[in-house]
């Protein structure tokens, strides 16, 4: 049902856990499910401008939330905020190896949390 990747992400989380002092922090919660997702982040300002030098998730809810909460600050780790904008759901689905439909919901609570980290910096 879960692809390989989806569960690597599930049982060995990346960057799990709170980000001391951030620039910016969300929690979002799926009204439908009750999942929820919260990111928080730290910058640091380079010559070429500001990147994230940390992200981290907590989770509650689905092994798919979970995993895409892991895979989505792996994909944004080290980026500039424009960067970090322009990423798609797609990318995040392809990066745990693909979504059932029926856990879809999990990638676009990790998308709108990621859309409000960025909007409050």
């Amino acid at each position: 049902m879960y692809s390989a990747e989806l569960l690597d992400h599930f049982e060995n989380p990346r960057n799990a856990g709170a980000v001391e002092d951030p620039d910016s922090s969300v929690q979002l919660e799926n009204p439908a499910c009750g999942d929820v997702l919260e990111l928080s982040v730290r910058l640091e300002t380079r010559l070429e401008g500001r990147r994230i030098a940390d992200i981290r998730f907590r989770a509650k809810g689905c092994v798919p939330t979970i995993a895409c909460g892991s895979a989505i600050t792996e994909l944004i780790i080290g980026k500039n905020l424009d960067a970090a904008r322009q990423l798609k759901r797609e990318q995040l689905v392809q990066k745990v190896g693909g979504l059932p439909q029926a856990s879809d919901h999990a990638s676009h609570l990790a998308m709108d949390a990621l859309d409000a980290l960025l909007r409050n910096l």
